[in-house]
Protein backbone atom coordinates (compact mmCIF):
# COMPACT_ATOMS: atom_id res chain seq x y z
CA UNK A 1 0.00 0.00 0.00
CA UNK A 2 1.36 3.67 -0.95
CA UNK A 3 1.80 5.88 1.97
CA UNK A 4 -1.16 8.29 2.82
CA UNK A 5 -1.53 11.92 1.77
CA UNK A 6 0.50 14.22 3.89
CA UNK A 7 -2.44 15.53 5.19
CA UNK A 8 -4.06 12.11 5.96
CA UNK A 9 -1.29 10.17 7.96
CA UNK A 10 -2.63 8.98 11.47
CA UNK A 11 0.61 9.08 13.88
CA UNK A 12 -0.18 6.32 16.56
CA UNK A 13 -1.31 7.76 20.06
CA UNK A 14 1.17 8.35 23.05
CA UNK A 15 -0.33 6.41 25.83
CA UNK A 16 -2.85 4.11 24.26
CA UNK A 17 -2.07 1.25 21.66
CA UNK A 18 -5.49 0.54 21.19
CA UNK A 19 -8.25 -2.38 21.67
CA UNK A 20 -6.67 -5.95 19.98
CA UNK A 21 -10.72 -6.16 17.83
CA UNK A 22 -12.88 -4.10 16.06
CA UNK A 23 -14.13 -0.13 17.22
CA UNK A 24 -17.68 -0.18 16.56
CA UNK A 25 -19.53 2.81 16.74
CA UNK A 26 -23.55 2.72 17.65
CA UNK A 27 -25.89 5.11 16.78
CA UNK A 28 -29.34 5.08 18.35
CA UNK A 29 -30.86 7.21 15.89
CA UNK A 30 -33.26 9.75 17.92
CA UNK A 31 -32.54 8.51 21.75
CA UNK A 32 -31.51 11.58 23.98
CA UNK A 33 -31.83 11.79 27.92
CA UNK A 34 -35.00 13.60 28.09
CA UNK A 35 -37.11 14.12 31.53
CA UNK A 36 -37.82 11.04 32.70
CA UNK A 37 -42.00 11.49 32.63
CA UNK A 38 -44.75 9.52 31.11
CA UNK A 39 -44.03 11.39 27.52
CA UNK A 40 -40.09 9.72 27.96
CA UNK A 41 -40.55 6.60 25.75
CA UNK A 42 -36.61 6.19 25.88
CA UNK A 43 -37.00 6.09 30.01
CA UNK A 44 -40.79 4.27 29.83
CA UNK A 45 -39.27 1.41 27.73
CA UNK A 46 -37.45 -1.59 29.40
CA UNK A 47 -33.75 -1.10 28.64
CA UNK A 48 -31.43 -3.65 30.56
CA UNK A 49 -28.69 -3.14 27.99
CA UNK A 50 -28.76 0.34 28.36
CA UNK A 51 -29.11 0.59 31.91
CA UNK A 52 -25.82 -1.54 32.75
CA UNK A 53 -24.04 0.31 30.45
CA UNK A 54 -25.12 3.67 32.16
CA UNK A 55 -24.20 2.63 35.27
CA UNK A 56 -21.42 0.45 34.88
CA UNK A 57 -19.45 1.23 32.00
CA UNK A 58 -18.05 4.71 31.13
CA UNK A 59 -21.02 7.09 30.34
CA UNK A 60 -21.42 10.83 29.54
CA UNK A 61 -23.91 12.92 28.00
CA UNK A 62 -22.80 15.04 24.82
CA UNK A 63 -24.48 17.87 22.70
CA UNK A 64 -26.68 17.07 19.36
CA UNK A 65 -28.35 20.43 18.33
CA UNK A 66 -27.26 24.01 18.18
CA UNK A 67 -24.30 25.39 17.97
CA UNK A 68 -22.76 21.80 18.91
CA UNK A 69 -23.92 20.27 15.23
CA UNK A 70 -23.32 23.57 13.35
CA UNK A 71 -26.63 25.58 13.72
CA UNK A 72 -26.96 29.20 13.77
CA UNK A 73 -28.28 29.03 17.70
CA UNK A 74 -28.88 26.33 20.95
CA UNK A 75 -32.61 26.57 19.95
CA UNK A 76 -32.25 24.78 17.07
CA UNK A 77 -33.00 21.06 17.21
CA UNK A 78 -30.42 18.82 15.53
CA UNK A 79 -30.65 15.67 13.07
CA UNK A 80 -29.82 12.68 11.36
CA UNK A 81 -27.92 14.87 8.73
CA UNK A 82 -26.05 17.13 10.49
CA UNK A 83 -25.55 15.06 13.03
CA UNK A 84 -23.74 11.91 11.62
CA UNK A 85 -21.98 15.10 9.62
CA UNK A 86 -20.73 15.81 13.12
CA UNK A 87 -19.80 12.17 14.19
CA UNK A 88 -17.99 11.69 10.89
CA UNK A 89 -15.92 15.07 10.77
CA UNK A 90 -14.03 15.10 13.80
CA UNK A 91 -14.94 19.31 13.80
CA UNK A 92 -18.10 21.11 13.29
CA UNK A 93 -19.07 22.66 9.89
CA UNK A 94 -21.52 25.33 9.25
CA UNK A 95 -24.78 24.00 8.35
CA UNK A 96 -28.06 23.77 6.61
CA UNK A 97 -30.26 26.49 7.82
CA UNK A 98 -26.83 28.68 9.32
CA UNK A 99 -25.46 28.57 5.77
CA UNK A 100 -28.21 29.63 3.67
CA UNK A 101 -28.85 32.56 6.24
CA UNK A 102 -25.41 33.75 5.64
CA UNK A 103 -26.32 33.66 2.07
CA UNK A 104 -29.26 35.38 2.36
CA UNK A 105 -28.26 37.91 4.79
CA UNK A 106 -24.92 38.86 2.84
CA UNK A 107 -27.18 38.69 -0.29
CA UNK A 108 -24.66 36.28 -2.17
CA UNK A 109 -27.24 34.05 -2.95
CA UNK A 110 -28.91 36.80 -5.20
CA UNK A 111 -25.82 37.38 -6.81
CA UNK A 112 -25.17 33.49 -7.41
CA UNK A 113 -25.57 32.14 -11.32
CA UNK A 114 -28.99 29.99 -10.22
CA UNK A 115 -30.70 32.76 -8.92
CA UNK A 116 -29.74 35.12 -11.64
CA UNK A 117 -30.61 31.94 -14.15
CA UNK A 118 -34.21 31.54 -12.63
CA UNK A 119 -34.50 35.40 -12.86
CA UNK A 120 -33.78 35.58 -16.23
CA UNK A 121 -35.83 32.55 -17.70
CA UNK A 122 -39.22 33.57 -16.07
CA UNK A 123 -38.97 37.39 -17.26
CA UNK A 124 -37.83 36.50 -20.78
CA UNK A 125 -40.84 33.93 -20.99
CA UNK A 126 -43.55 35.55 -18.64
CA UNK A 127 -44.05 31.81 -17.09
CA UNK A 128 -44.09 31.71 -13.41
CA UNK A 129 -41.17 31.42 -11.24
CA UNK A 130 -42.73 28.19 -8.71
CA UNK A 131 -41.14 27.70 -5.65
CA UNK A 132 -41.68 24.54 -3.96
CA UNK A 133 -40.75 23.26 -0.31
CA UNK A 134 -41.72 22.39 3.37
CA UNK A 135 -43.88 25.22 4.53
CA UNK A 136 -42.66 25.66 8.40
CA UNK A 137 -40.34 26.95 10.84
CA UNK A 138 -38.68 23.79 11.92
CA UNK A 139 -35.18 24.77 10.51
CA UNK A 140 -34.74 20.73 9.96
CA UNK A 141 -35.39 20.45 6.01
CA UNK A 142 -36.35 24.47 5.38
CA UNK A 143 -37.68 27.46 7.32
CA UNK A 144 -40.10 29.79 6.21
CA UNK A 145 -38.51 32.74 6.54
CA UNK A 146 -36.00 31.68 3.64
CA UNK A 147 -38.96 31.54 0.90
CA UNK A 148 -40.38 34.76 2.33
CA UNK A 149 -36.97 36.36 1.69
CA UNK A 150 -37.01 34.76 -1.76
CA UNK A 151 -40.36 35.80 -3.14
CA UNK A 152 -39.90 39.61 -1.94
CA UNK A 153 -36.65 39.57 -3.90
CA UNK A 154 -38.31 38.25 -6.85
CA UNK A 155 -41.10 41.12 -6.30
CA UNK A 156 -38.12 43.48 -6.08
CA UNK A 157 -36.45 42.34 -9.52
CA UNK A 158 -39.70 42.44 -11.16
CA UNK A 159 -41.11 38.79 -11.34
CA UNK A 160 -44.51 39.11 -12.29
CA UNK A 161 -45.80 35.57 -11.83
CA UNK A 162 -44.88 33.57 -8.40
CA UNK A 163 -46.49 29.86 -7.56
CA UNK A 164 -46.06 28.04 -4.33
CA UNK A 165 -46.07 24.50 -3.51
CA UNK A 166 -46.56 24.14 -0.29
CA UNK A 167 -45.47 20.50 1.76
CA UNK A 168 -47.25 20.64 4.74
CA UNK A 169 -45.05 19.61 8.10
CA UNK A 170 -46.24 18.49 11.40
CA UNK A 171 -43.01 16.44 11.86
CA UNK A 172 -40.20 19.30 12.63
CA UNK A 173 -43.50 21.65 14.38
CA UNK A 174 -46.16 20.73 16.28
CA UNK A 175 -48.33 18.01 14.77
CA UNK A 176 -51.45 20.66 13.83
CA UNK A 177 -49.73 23.68 13.21
CA UNK A 178 -50.26 24.22 9.62
CA UNK A 179 -52.61 27.07 9.62
CA UNK A 180 -50.22 29.45 11.33
CA UNK A 181 -47.67 28.56 8.32
CA UNK A 182 -50.37 28.92 5.56
CA UNK A 183 -51.62 32.16 7.68
CA UNK A 184 -48.01 33.77 7.27
CA UNK A 185 -47.75 32.73 3.82
CA UNK A 186 -50.90 33.96 2.46
CA UNK A 187 -49.77 37.23 4.21
CA UNK A 188 -46.67 37.66 2.13
CA UNK A 189 -48.33 37.22 -1.11
CA UNK A 190 -51.54 39.73 -0.25
CA UNK A 191 -48.99 42.25 0.29
CA UNK A 192 -47.19 41.70 -2.93
CA UNK A 193 -50.56 41.48 -5.12
CA UNK A 194 -51.22 44.58 -3.97
CA UNK A 195 -48.98 46.25 -6.67
CA UNK A 196 -50.25 44.07 -9.50
CA UNK A 197 -47.90 41.37 -9.14
CA UNK A 198 -49.63 37.75 -9.54
CA UNK A 199 -48.35 35.55 -6.10
CA UNK A 200 -50.33 32.43 -5.36
CA UNK A 201 -50.34 29.36 -3.93
CA UNK A 202 -50.45 26.52 -6.48
CA UNK A 203 -50.60 23.17 -4.48
CA UNK A 204 -49.80 21.12 -1.67
CA UNK A 205 -49.79 18.07 0.82
CA UNK A 206 -48.55 16.37 3.62
CA UNK A 207 -44.74 15.48 3.51
CA UNK A 208 -45.18 12.00 4.16
CA UNK A 209 -47.61 11.44 1.31
CA UNK A 210 -46.48 13.55 -1.45
CA UNK A 211 -42.60 14.43 -2.73
CA UNK A 212 -40.20 14.14 0.35
CA UNK A 213 -39.96 10.80 -0.08
CA UNK A 214 -36.17 9.79 0.97
CA UNK A 215 -33.13 6.74 0.19
CA UNK A 216 -36.26 5.71 -2.64
CA UNK A 217 -37.83 3.87 -0.03
CA UNK A 218 -41.38 4.86 -1.70
CA UNK A 219 -41.27 6.53 -5.59
CA UNK A 220 -45.41 7.02 -5.70
CA UNK A 221 -44.85 9.57 -2.92
CA UNK A 222 -43.08 11.17 -5.19
CA UNK A 223 -45.33 10.54 -8.11
CA UNK A 224 -48.32 11.87 -6.65
CA UNK A 225 -46.23 15.22 -5.94
CA UNK A 226 -44.84 15.22 -9.36
CA UNK A 227 -48.90 15.03 -10.54
CA UNK A 228 -50.04 18.01 -8.09
CA UNK A 229 -47.08 20.20 -8.64
CA UNK A 230 -46.10 19.57 -12.22
CA UNK A 231 -49.34 18.40 -14.00
CA UNK A 232 -51.97 20.40 -11.73
CA UNK A 233 -53.70 17.14 -11.27
CA UNK A 234 -55.58 15.99 -8.12
CA UNK A 235 -58.32 17.47 -5.62
CA UNK A 236 -59.17 21.03 -6.13
CA UNK A 237 -59.26 23.85 -3.45
CA UNK A 238 -59.70 27.76 -3.91
CA UNK A 239 -57.00 28.18 -1.39
CA UNK A 240 -54.16 26.54 0.92
CA UNK A 241 -56.15 27.05 4.16
CA UNK A 242 -59.57 25.73 2.33
CA UNK A 243 -57.51 22.39 1.42
CA UNK A 244 -56.31 21.95 5.14
CA UNK A 245 -59.18 22.70 6.83
CA UNK A 246 -61.79 20.54 4.25
CA UNK A 247 -59.27 17.62 4.93
CA UNK A 248 -58.78 17.63 8.45
CA UNK A 249 -62.27 17.37 8.99
CA UNK A 250 -62.99 14.83 6.64
CA UNK A 251 -60.21 12.65 8.66
CA UNK A 252 -60.48 13.32 12.21
CA UNK A 253 -57.28 13.17 13.72
CA UNK A 254 -55.18 13.01 10.69
CA UNK A 255 -52.14 15.14 11.38
CA UNK A 256 -50.21 17.69 8.96
CA UNK A 257 -47.95 15.53 7.93
CA UNK A 258 -50.23 12.74 6.46
CA UNK A 259 -52.55 14.94 4.42
CA UNK A 260 -52.88 14.05 1.07
CA UNK A 261 -52.08 16.17 -1.92
CA UNK A 262 -54.43 18.35 -3.95
CA UNK A 263 -53.94 21.75 -5.53
CA UNK A 264 -55.60 25.20 -6.04
CA UNK A 265 -58.28 25.70 -8.45
CA UNK A 266 -59.34 29.19 -10.17
CA UNK A 267 -63.01 30.66 -10.76
CA UNK A 268 -63.05 28.16 -13.68
CA UNK A 269 -62.20 25.29 -11.55
CA UNK A 270 -58.46 24.96 -13.58
CA UNK A 271 -55.24 24.71 -11.57
CA UNK A 272 -53.24 27.72 -11.01
CA UNK A 273 -50.12 26.82 -10.86
CA UNK A 274 -49.15 23.65 -13.54
CA UNK A 275 -45.33 23.97 -14.11
CA UNK A 276 -45.04 24.15 -17.78
CA UNK A 277 -42.02 25.04 -20.64
CA UNK A 278 -40.10 28.32 -19.84
CA UNK A 279 -40.89 28.11 -16.51
CA UNK A 280 -38.11 28.35 -13.47
CA UNK A 281 -38.47 25.92 -9.76
CA UNK A 282 -37.03 26.78 -7.04
CA UNK A 283 -36.66 23.56 -4.27
CA UNK A 284 -36.10 26.17 -1.34
CA UNK A 285 -35.45 22.85 1.19
CA UNK A 286 -32.06 23.28 2.22
CA UNK A 287 -31.78 19.40 3.79
CA UNK A 288 -30.93 16.71 1.17
CA UNK A 289 -31.93 13.28 1.78
CA UNK A 290 -36.03 14.20 0.85
CA UNK A 291 -34.91 16.17 -1.70
CA UNK A 292 -32.81 14.57 -3.92
CA UNK A 293 -35.51 12.28 -5.21
CA UNK A 294 -38.07 15.26 -6.35
CA UNK A 295 -34.61 17.06 -7.82
CA UNK A 296 -33.96 13.67 -10.00
CA UNK A 297 -37.50 13.88 -11.59
CA UNK A 298 -37.12 17.33 -12.84
CA UNK A 299 -33.37 16.63 -14.10
CA UNK A 300 -32.89 13.45 -15.46
CA UNK A 301 -33.57 13.27 -19.37
CA UNK A 302 -33.83 9.13 -19.01
CA UNK A 303 -35.88 8.52 -15.89
CA UNK A 304 -38.07 4.98 -15.39
CA UNK A 305 -39.16 5.62 -11.82
CA UNK A 306 -42.56 7.17 -13.05
CA UNK A 307 -44.01 7.96 -15.73
CA UNK A 308 -43.82 11.57 -15.71
CA UNK A 309 -45.47 12.16 -18.54
CA UNK A 310 -43.86 15.02 -20.96
CA UNK A 311 -41.13 16.73 -18.83
CA UNK A 312 -41.42 20.29 -18.89
CA UNK A 313 -38.64 22.13 -20.07
CA UNK A 314 -37.66 24.22 -16.81
CA UNK A 315 -34.71 26.05 -14.82
CA UNK A 316 -34.53 23.84 -11.52
CA UNK A 317 -32.19 24.56 -8.58
CA UNK A 318 -32.04 23.72 -5.32
CA UNK A 319 -31.53 25.71 -2.41
CA UNK A 320 -28.48 23.76 -2.04
CA UNK A 321 -26.55 20.84 -3.78
CA UNK A 322 -28.24 17.51 -1.98
CA UNK A 323 -25.73 15.15 -3.19
CA UNK A 324 -21.64 16.51 -4.24
CA UNK A 325 -20.92 13.17 -5.85
CA UNK A 326 -23.96 13.36 -8.15
CA UNK A 327 -23.76 16.76 -8.84
CA UNK A 328 -27.61 16.93 -7.91
CA UNK A 329 -29.02 19.03 -8.65
CA UNK A 330 -26.78 20.89 -11.55
CA UNK A 331 -27.88 24.46 -10.04
CA UNK A 332 -28.21 25.50 -6.63
CA UNK A 333 -28.80 28.75 -4.38
CA UNK A 334 -25.97 27.83 -1.90
CA UNK A 335 -22.89 26.15 -2.13
CA UNK A 336 -22.76 22.91 0.42
CA UNK A 337 -20.32 22.84 4.25
CA UNK A 338 -17.15 21.84 2.26
CA UNK A 339 -16.18 18.66 4.91
CA UNK A 340 -12.85 17.37 4.03
CA UNK A 341 -10.07 15.47 5.94
CA UNK A 342 -12.85 13.04 7.97
CA UNK A 343 -12.70 9.95 9.90
CA UNK A 344 -13.20 7.82 7.06
CA UNK A 345 -10.85 9.51 5.06
CA UNK A 346 -8.29 9.71 7.10
CA UNK A 347 -8.50 5.70 8.07
CA UNK A 348 -9.36 4.55 4.31
CA UNK A 349 -5.37 6.37 3.79
CA UNK A 350 -3.71 4.64 6.85
CA UNK A 351 -4.98 0.95 5.83
CA UNK A 352 -7.84 0.92 8.48
CA UNK A 353 -10.70 -1.26 7.09
CA UNK A 354 -14.25 0.21 7.65
CA UNK A 355 -17.77 -1.43 7.82
CA UNK A 356 -21.24 0.89 7.49
CA UNK A 357 -24.44 -0.61 7.98
CA UNK A 358 -28.04 0.26 8.52
CA UNK A 359 -31.37 -0.15 7.00
CA UNK A 360 -32.43 2.03 4.15
CA UNK A 361 -34.08 4.45 6.14
CA UNK A 362 -30.55 5.69 7.63
CA UNK A 363 -28.33 4.04 5.21
CA UNK A 364 -27.28 7.61 3.46
CA UNK A 365 -26.38 8.84 7.04
CA UNK A 366 -23.83 6.25 7.83
CA UNK A 367 -22.18 6.40 4.33
CA UNK A 368 -23.34 9.74 2.35
CA UNK A 369 -23.41 12.52 5.71
CA UNK A 370 -20.86 10.23 7.69
CA UNK A 371 -18.42 10.43 5.08
CA UNK A 372 -18.84 14.70 4.54
CA UNK A 373 -21.50 14.23 1.71
CA UNK A 374 -19.97 11.50 -0.27
CA UNK A 375 -22.03 9.36 -2.31
CA UNK A 376 -19.06 6.67 -3.37
CA UNK A 377 -16.83 4.10 -1.05
CA UNK A 378 -13.61 4.43 0.14
CA UNK A 379 -10.99 2.12 -0.25
CA UNK A 380 -11.24 -0.83 2.62
CA UNK A 381 -14.99 0.37 2.90
CA UNK A 382 -17.78 -2.01 3.07
CA UNK A 383 -21.42 -0.47 2.78
CA UNK A 384 -24.07 -2.84 3.78
CA UNK A 385 -27.87 -1.84 3.09
CA UNK A 386 -30.68 -3.81 5.03
CA UNK A 387 -33.41 -3.03 3.13
CA UNK A 388 -36.46 -0.69 5.30
CA UNK A 389 -40.35 -2.24 5.91
CA UNK A 390 -42.86 -0.23 3.72
CA UNK A 391 -45.10 -0.05 6.33
CA UNK A 392 -45.74 2.35 8.70
CA UNK A 393 -43.29 2.48 11.49
CA UNK A 394 -45.47 2.54 14.38
CA UNK A 395 -46.92 -0.80 13.02
CA UNK A 396 -43.08 -2.00 12.99
CA UNK A 397 -41.46 -0.58 15.74
CA UNK A 398 -38.99 -3.03 15.75
CA UNK A 399 -37.79 -2.37 12.08
CA UNK A 400 -34.53 -3.82 10.79
CA UNK A 401 -32.57 -3.74 13.79
CA UNK A 402 -32.30 -7.39 14.79
CA UNK A 403 -31.27 -8.07 10.69
CA UNK A 404 -28.67 -5.29 10.93
CA UNK A 405 -27.57 -7.01 14.18
CA UNK A 406 -27.45 -10.02 12.85
CA UNK A 407 -25.04 -8.74 9.92
CA UNK A 408 -23.22 -6.62 11.61
CA UNK A 409 -22.20 -9.95 14.33
CA UNK A 410 -21.19 -11.85 11.41
CA UNK A 411 -18.92 -9.22 9.55
CA UNK A 412 -16.88 -8.79 13.14
CA UNK A 413 -16.42 -12.30 13.21
CA UNK A 414 -14.84 -12.45 9.86
CA UNK A 415 -12.17 -10.35 11.58
CA UNK A 416 -12.22 -8.03 8.41
CA UNK A 417 -12.91 -4.64 9.53
CA UNK A 418 -10.95 -2.98 12.16
CA UNK A 419 -13.90 -0.01 12.21
CA UNK A 420 -17.50 -0.60 12.29
CA UNK A 421 -20.20 2.15 12.30
CA UNK A 422 -24.14 1.33 12.68
CA UNK A 423 -27.21 3.26 12.68
CA UNK A 424 -30.83 1.43 14.81
CA UNK A 425 -33.24 3.89 13.02
CA UNK A 426 -36.03 2.65 15.66
CA UNK A 427 -36.02 6.17 18.15
CA UNK A 428 -36.37 8.71 15.23
CA UNK A 429 -38.65 6.92 12.71
CA UNK A 430 -41.34 5.56 15.29
CA UNK A 431 -40.69 8.82 17.23
CA UNK A 432 -41.72 10.93 14.24
CA UNK A 433 -44.67 9.21 14.30
CA UNK A 434 -45.77 10.52 17.84
CA UNK A 435 -47.29 7.67 19.14
CA UNK A 436 -45.87 7.14 22.82
CA UNK A 437 -46.54 3.17 22.87
CA UNK A 438 -44.64 1.86 19.85
CA UNK A 439 -41.73 4.37 20.71
CA UNK A 440 -41.00 2.81 23.22
CA UNK A 441 -41.39 -0.46 21.86
CA UNK A 442 -38.97 1.31 19.36
CA UNK A 443 -36.52 2.05 22.19
CA UNK A 444 -36.53 -1.35 23.78
CA UNK A 445 -35.81 -3.36 20.43
CA UNK A 446 -32.36 -1.32 20.09
CA UNK A 447 -31.60 -1.94 23.79
CA UNK A 448 -32.11 -6.15 23.12
CA UNK A 449 -29.73 -5.69 20.17
CA UNK A 450 -27.17 -3.82 21.95
CA UNK A 451 -27.48 -7.01 25.07
CA UNK A 452 -26.63 -9.02 21.24
CA UNK A 453 -23.70 -7.37 20.91
CA UNK A 454 -22.37 -6.88 23.98
CA UNK A 455 -20.91 -10.61 24.42
CA UNK A 456 -19.49 -10.36 20.87
CA UNK A 457 -17.37 -7.38 21.27
CA UNK A 458 -16.02 -9.10 24.51
CA UNK A 459 -15.17 -12.04 22.68
CA UNK A 460 -13.62 -10.14 19.81
CA UNK A 461 -11.59 -8.04 22.47
CA UNK A 462 -12.85 -4.89 20.89
CA UNK A 463 -14.95 -1.65 21.75
CA UNK A 464 -18.30 -0.49 21.39
CA UNK A 465 -18.94 3.54 21.92
CA UNK A 466 -23.19 4.06 21.79
CA UNK A 467 -24.02 7.30 21.22
CA UNK A 468 -27.03 8.76 19.05
CA UNK A 469 -27.31 11.35 16.60
CA UNK A 470 -30.17 13.68 18.57
CA UNK A 471 -32.67 13.09 20.57
CA UNK A 472 -36.56 12.14 19.26
CA UNK A 473 -38.27 9.29 21.15
CA UNK A 474 -37.11 11.04 24.39
CA UNK A 475 -40.13 14.00 24.05
CA UNK A 476 -43.40 12.52 22.48
CA UNK A 477 -45.55 15.34 23.84
CA UNK A 478 -45.31 18.65 22.88
CA UNK A 479 -43.84 20.44 26.24
CA UNK A 480 -44.60 24.52 27.06
CA UNK A 481 -41.35 26.45 25.89
CA UNK A 482 -40.98 28.62 29.69
CA UNK A 483 -42.30 25.91 32.29
CA UNK A 484 -41.59 22.60 30.22
CA UNK A 485 -44.75 21.08 31.10
CA UNK A 486 -46.52 18.59 29.08
CA UNK A 487 -49.25 20.25 26.83
CA UNK A 488 -52.88 18.78 26.42
CA UNK A 489 -55.69 19.57 23.92
CA UNK A 490 -59.07 20.52 25.03
CA UNK A 491 -59.72 17.01 25.75
CA UNK A 492 -57.02 16.98 28.42
CA UNK A 493 -54.83 14.38 26.37
CA UNK A 494 -51.28 15.39 26.06
CA UNK A 495 -50.06 16.46 22.72
CA UNK A 496 -48.03 14.46 20.30
CA UNK A 497 -44.82 16.00 19.94
CA UNK A 498 -43.57 14.18 16.28
CA UNK A 499 -40.59 16.40 15.93
CA UNK A 500 -36.74 16.17 17.16
CA UNK A 501 -35.43 17.06 21.05
CA UNK A 502 -33.14 19.99 22.24
CA UNK A 503 -32.14 17.04 24.46
CA UNK A 504 -28.70 15.78 25.34
CA UNK A 505 -27.97 11.89 23.69
CA UNK A 506 -25.83 9.50 25.80
CA UNK A 507 -22.51 8.03 25.31
CA UNK A 508 -21.47 4.74 26.86
CA UNK A 509 -18.22 2.66 26.04
CA UNK A 510 -17.75 -1.10 26.78
CA UNK A 511 -14.20 -2.05 26.03
CA UNK A 512 -13.84 -4.75 28.20
CA UNK A 513 -10.25 -5.68 27.51
CA UNK A 514 -9.27 -2.20 28.12
CA UNK A 515 -10.37 -1.29 31.46
CA UNK A 516 -8.02 1.81 32.10
CA UNK A 517 -10.08 3.56 29.37
CA UNK A 518 -12.55 6.27 31.03
CA UNK A 519 -14.47 9.45 30.37
CA UNK A 520 -12.85 12.88 30.51
CA UNK A 521 -14.92 14.31 33.64
CA UNK A 522 -12.96 18.03 33.08
CA UNK A 523 -14.28 18.03 29.58
CA UNK A 524 -17.43 19.63 29.72
CA UNK A 525 -19.96 20.60 26.59
CA UNK A 526 -18.15 18.00 24.70
CA UNK A 527 -20.27 17.54 21.57
CA UNK A 528 -21.23 14.40 18.82
CA UNK A 529 -17.65 15.76 16.81
CA UNK A 530 -15.67 14.39 19.77
CA UNK A 531 -16.88 10.90 18.80
CA UNK A 532 -14.13 11.03 15.68
CA UNK A 533 -10.74 11.43 17.80
CA UNK A 534 -12.25 8.96 20.49
CA UNK A 535 -12.77 6.40 17.71
CA UNK A 536 -8.76 7.27 16.61
CA UNK A 537 -8.09 7.08 20.64
CA UNK A 538 -9.59 3.54 20.49
CA UNK A 539 -7.70 2.15 17.31
CA UNK A 540 -4.66 3.68 18.52
CA UNK A 541 -4.38 6.47 16.74
CA UNK A 542 -3.78 10.14 17.52
CA UNK A 543 -6.25 12.27 16.49
CA UNK A 544 -5.30 15.75 13.94
CA UNK A 545 -4.67 18.67 15.45
CA UNK A 546 -7.32 20.17 14.22
CA UNK A 547 -9.82 17.61 15.79
CA UNK A 548 -11.72 18.55 18.34
CA UNK A 549 -10.66 16.20 20.93
CA UNK A 550 -11.58 12.54 22.15
CA UNK A 551 -13.39 11.97 25.36
CA UNK A 552 -11.32 9.28 26.51
CA UNK A 553 -8.21 9.56 28.86
CA UNK A 554 -6.29 6.61 30.73
CA UNK A 555 -5.70 5.59 34.20
CA UNK A 556 -2.40 6.10 35.37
Amino acid sequence: MSPAPKSLQLARHPHFPGVKGPVVVAVMDGVGIGARDDGDAVHLARTPSLDWLIAEAPFRLLRAHGTAVGLPSDDDMGNSEVGHNALGAGRVFDQGAKLVNAAIESGKLFEGDAWRSAIARVKQTGQPLHFLGLLSDGNVHSHIEHLFALIRRAAQEGVQNVRVHALLDGRDVPETSALTYVEMLEKVLAEIRTSGKDYRVASGGGRMKVTMDRYEADWPMVERGWKHHVRGEGRGFRSLGDAVETLRAETPGVIDQNLPGFVIVGDDGEPVGRIEDGAAVILFNFRGDRAVEISRAFEEATFTKFDRGAKPDVFFAGMMQYDGDLKLPAHFLVPPPEIERTLSEHLAANGVTQLAISETQKFGHVTYFWNGNRSEALAGETWIEVPSDTRPFEERPWMKAAEITDQLIDQLRTGKHRHARLNWANGDMVGHTGVREPAIVAVESVDLQIGRLLPVIKELQGALLITADHGNADEMYERDKKTGAIQRDEHGRPKAKTSHTLNPVPCCLYAPSAPELRFDETMKNAGLANVAATVLHLLGFAAPADYLPSLLTTSE
